[in-house]
């Protein structure tokens, strides 16, 4: 039977009996009493001077030693411990006793604030994967069960009561409620619900008892699909990020080569004795230690996504921060996105028969559809009628064959395709045209509201240095022209099918200085949001398809959070670029005065340990809630 060498020792190594005899502090504080003692008898008796120092260095340097080892067995030989240990115990073998242990010292305490920081910004991403209980009450057979929220099938009844979390997307069948969503929008403020709204896995129930059938399966649900998306987040990595992977594979290798240069070719010249030279590389080891870039950089990304997350805006990955933060073009799509979504039937111009007919007729028709405009018409009409057959043509509407007649909902494109011949009227609504048999009945026109928020957002998008807001919709002229007029938009396009808004975006995206956002929330988006250099879907009321296609999410409908992922993304990036600079401008300082024996190894110690803590905790403020 083959041994596993590597698992051997480490299950060795991790043996102990007595957890607080190995907690880096303890450590720490062993070994440096222990150092005291060392110095207080180097003049008294250098001999047992000499043995405190090799214990000193062995209780705080044995962990460091034993995952160097780990890596040698893993032929990971450039590791930054190897090197530690390396530049360590060399200074013992030239006489720097003091230097050798507090380097060994100051690097364990660095790594042990690191870890902490790191388990810092798990904590928070921890949280949110907290948002969705593994169980469900449900009613068998009249009885209350609680299962797991696996099994709960579509359909089952849930039982909800104050303080409970949602497992499954669902709607109410009875009771009324205040729920609390902060958990996947990011607002900290509470909705009323009843009978027939739906609710999101994830929200919390403030009051009352509520029964209420599930939509979705547990694995599909609102919460489900934001942990997917932050889970995944990592595999993407940012510019930074990939530009630290392959930086760090030649920059240590590299120090360690001049290291070697640096001990053994000036005394073959003459030009400095070997013990002084051989000082001068252990301290290029010490400082040569990029952890203060390997850590700190990504820790910053993932700190970004975390703390994004925690306000409702879902970074698929850390290449999206740059591409969201540079943005000079925002484009954004109309109905349900600028605007409520939630239509209201203004009038209803009946040419033949009434409007009560002209009603039913198209509710029939947009029976299967799940647009806004559908829902509207669905709700305000008395549906007898059921239609046979349904055909959805983007862009344009529906055709339904309902009681042996062929039924036309949509828009002019639409009539147009079925030689209905019909007069233009022009309103500062939505107009829907209803035919029957290739004779047009009369239109629906519809009203939808500017988002109270939308000014505000957009205001704040060109404070933040987005130098064009423009729109792309299907809806008609007259109201695409008062949405853009009250929104103060730059441009705007109207009447467009999915391919045209394609085209069009394409058209902006050729010219290389234009950065393009793209906002949207329907299937319809998709093509857009994943052409775009950024694309942004609003989830709450999002299809999954624009989700998908998205790089960003924002889980409320509410465009404020846009200004909001552009702050967070800029702070992200500073950051990053910070600890870039800040490591990168003191290690090769250090290096180049190490390297003419201006500094010894209590600097190398900074350049390393120091200022990995500094950077370190610079990435933390990406989790900052200001």
């Amino acid at each position: 039977m083959q041994i596993n060498i590597c698992n051997l020792f480490d299950f060795c190594m991790k043996k102990r009996k007595f957890k607080i005899l190995s907690h880096p502090i303890f450590l720490v504080l062993s070994s440096a009493i222990v150092l005291i003692f060392a110095l207080l008898l180097v003049k008294m008796h250098a001999a047992a001077s000499l043995a405190l120092y090799i214990l000193s260095l062995a209780i705080v340097a044995h962990p460091v030693m034993a995952d160097a080892v780990r890596g040698i067995l893993r032929r990971d030989l450039l590791d930054e411990k190897l090197l530690m240990c390396i530049a360590s115990i060399g200074a013992m073998c030239v006489g720097e006793y003091t230097e050798a242990v507090a380097v060994m010292i100051f690097y364990s305490v660095g790594e042990y604030f690191q870890e902490r920081a790191v388990k810092k910004a798990r904590a928070s991403i921890r949280t949110l994967m907290e948002i969705c209980p593994d169980t469900a009450n449900v009613l068998l057979d009249g009885a209350e069960v609680t299962v797991d929220a696996e099994d709960v099938e579509v359909g089952q009844i849930l039982v909800l009561r104050a303080g409970d979390r949602v497992p499954l997307d669902c709607e109410i069948l009875t009771g009324a409620s205040d729920v609390d969503t902060s958990a996947l929008t990011g607002e900290a403020r509470l909705r009323a619900v009843t009978v027939a709204d739906a609710l999101d896995s994830g929200t919390v129930i403030v009051s009352g008892v509520l029964t209420a059938k599930a939509l979705r399966p547990a694995d599909e649900s609102a919460a489900a699909r934001i942990l997917s998306l932050v889970e995944n987040a990592s595999e993407n990595k940012s510019k930074e990020e990939s530009f630290i992977t392959r930086f760090a594979r030649w920059y240590t290798p590299l120090v360690v080569g001049a290291a070697v240069l640096l001990a053994f070719l000036p005394p073959i010249f003459g030009i400095g004795r070997l013990t002084e030279c051989i000082r001068r590389a252990l301290l290029f080891l010490v400082v040569s230690c990029p952890c203060a870039l390997v850590i700190s950089v990504p820790m910053a990304f993932f700190g970004g996504i975390g703390g994004a997350a925690r306000r409702g805006v879902l970074f698929k990955g850390g290449n999206v921060f740059s591409p969201l933060a540079k943005a000079t073009h925002f484009v954004f799509d109309k109905t349900g996105t600028l605007t409520t979504g939630e239509f209201s039937i203004a009038s209803i111009r009946a040419l033949r028969g009434s409007e009560a007919y002209i009603l039913e007729l198209a509710a029939a028709a947009e029976f299967g559809s799940n647009h806004p405009v559908a829902r509207c018409i669905r709700s305000a009409a008395r549906c007898d009628l059921r239609a046979t057959s349904i055909r959805e043509l983007a862009g344009k509407g529906i055709l339904a064959e309902i009681e042996g007649k062929t039924v036309a909902v949509g828009n002019a494109r639409l009539m147009a395709q079925c030689n209905v011949s019909f007069e233009r009227k022009s309103e500062n609504a939505t107009s829907v045209l209803v035919a029957e048999n290739g004779t047009l009945l009369g239109e629906i026109l519809l009203c939808d509201t500017v988002k109270p928020e939308a000014e505000a957002a957009l205001s704040a998008l060109r404070s933040l240095g987005v130098k064009h807001l423009s729109m792309l919709t299907g809806d008609g002229e007259e109201a695409a022209r008062a949405c853009a007029e009250a929104l103060s938009l730059d441009a705007y396009s109207h009447s467009l099918r999915p391919e045209e808004k394609y085209a069009a975006l394409q058209a902006l995206l050729s010219d290389p200085e234009n950065k393009v956002a793209y906002v949207g929330d329907g299937i319809n988006d998709s093509p857009s949001l994943a052409l775009a250099d950024v694309g942004i879907a609003m989830g709450s009321a999002g299809t999954d398809s624009a989700m998908e296609a998205s790089d960003v999410v924002i889980m409320s409908d509410v465009l404020s959070r846009l200004p909001v992922a552009i702050r967070i993304a800029k702070k992200t990036l500073r950051i990053a670029k910070e600890n870039i600079i800040f490591a990168l401008a003191v290690k090769l300082g250090v290096l180049f005065l190490g390297a003419l024996g201006l500094v010894g190894m209590w600097w190398g110690v900074f350049a390393d340990v120091g200022v990995s803590v500094i950077a370190i905790l610079n990435s933390m403020r990406t989790l900052s809630k200001k």
